[in-house]
């Protein structure tokens, strides 16, 4: 697992877009953490980091949002969701885009719904109001070959203060 720390919202930005790069087609992002905890702010940053020029809201009522970039990327808020069966009858299998990255936030509840295959990125408060803690750990096949190259992204915010 590899931990980091962000100072601000935009310093949470700012290591996501640190991380696009490294994406292929296919990649799904799981975002777990509390309300506020920065799920948005990491998928904006992620979105630059792609070249994605729209502005990128939670797509907390409709639920999905595509953008293009350097690969399309498809962000999922499944936080008004009440069963994993939701998401299964919304179709899952054909809104995880082969072509492009997924993130989904609140995937920790629909994990279940989801191939065994993904990055896990938690954010949690940290010492101060808009410090956030985040953990990333790859799980299934496409990532332990490519978390050397994670850490090196993000290496600035893993050092020790």
């Amino acid at each position: 697992m590899i931990q980091a720390r962000t100072k601000s919202a935009d310093d949470t930005r700012a290591l996501a877009a640190e991380l696009a790069p490294l994406t292929r087609a296919g990649d799904l992002i799981l975002l777990e953490g509390g309300l506020g905890a920065g799920k948005t702010a990491f998928v904006q940053g992620f979105a630059r980091g792609l070249g994605v020029d729209e502005t990128v809201t939670s797509p907390t009522f409709v639920l999905v949002r595509t953008y293009e970039g350097r690969l399309p990327m498809v962000h999922l808020d499944v936080y008004r969701l009440d069963r994993v069966q939701e998401l299964v009858d919304l179709g899952i299998a054909d809104i995880l885009d082969e072509d492009g990255v997924t993130l989904i936030e609140w995937g920790d509840v629909v994990r279940p719904a989801l191939p065994g295959d993904f990055l896990e990125v938690r954010l949690d408060p940290g010492a101060t109001e808009d410090e956030r803690i985040v953990q990333m750990r790859g799980v299934g096949p496409r990532w332990p070959h490519r978390l050397r190259a994670i850490q090196e992204a993000v290496e600035r915010w893993t050092a020790a203060d």
